[in-house]
């Protein structure tokens, strides 16, 4: 499985449309972020350390096609980025994570 961190309002938009094009830094990057489960966990501490109102969604590889690809990102690591929407039925899980607890340990957390 891979992830998605993103806030709550996003995902509740992009469900209700059925698929998710993206949090503004996708877009101006040009694809969507995700993190392997050995990834996400330092994802939530360096890009969302203070930031509340946010949900995981956990993703099946298998379900996204071509359009995922693993290429070289932070330290020269293999990260999934995918050019493209997310589909909403790609999503296996979405668990919103509690606003009293830091992204990164709420991540690990669900993750253990």
């Amino acid at each position: 499985m891979i992830y998605k961190i993103l806030s709550t309002d996003e995902w509740d938009r992009g469900r209700a449309a059925g698929h998710f094009t993206g949090t503004a830094m996708d877009l101006q990057d040009g694809y969507v972020h995700l993190s392997g489960a050995e990834q996400v966990v330092e994802t939530a501490r360096r890009v969302f350390a203070g930031v509340t109102g946010l949900t995981l969604l956990t993703v099946d590889p298998d379900r996204l096609g071509d359009a995922l690809r693993w290429e070289s990102s932070r330290g020269g690591a293999l990260f999934p980025h995918l050019y493209g929407v997310l589909p909403v039925e790609a999503v296996v899980a979405a668990r919103a994570l509690p606003p009293d607890t830091p992204a990164a340990d709420a991540v690990a957390e669900l993750l253990a």
